[in-house]
């Protein structure tokens, strides 16, 4: 059973940072592509960043040059280091990948930005 558990949200200051961690368990974790999404309230969720089992990565525009995704296969683990924090970035944040067809989801960790 593949379990995907995020951590690392929380309340910080516009201009701060924060690291996002996703742990995974029960899949070959260096296979396979990791993701990154957000919703913000009222809105649709949205890709933030993806990386390959490989390391290749891609970013949505909106946070290009401010969050970095990096994944240590050893650990099965995900990160999303996220710098320069703006308002917008308020979101819950979760962490997803697909094995086949199927879709794995994180139940999500909530980033709020806010003075």
């Amino acid at each position: 059973q593949v379990q995907l558990v995020e951590s690392g949200g929380g309340l910080v200051q516009p201009g701060g940072s924060l690291r996002l961690s996703c742990a995974a368990s029960g899949m070959t974790f260096s296979m396979y592509t990791m993701g990154w999404y957000r919703q913000a309230p009222g809105k649709q969720r949205e890709l933030v960043s993806g990386i390959t089992g490989a390391g290749n990565t891609n970013y949505a525009d909106s946070v290009k040059g401010r969050f970095t995704i990096s994944r240590d296969n050893a650990k099965n683990t995900v990160y999303l280091q996220m710098n320069s924090l703006k308002a917008e970035d308020t979101a819950v944040y979760s962490c997803t990948t697909r094995l086949g067809s199927l879709d794995y989801w994180g139940k999500g960790t909530l980033v709020t930005v806010s003075s």
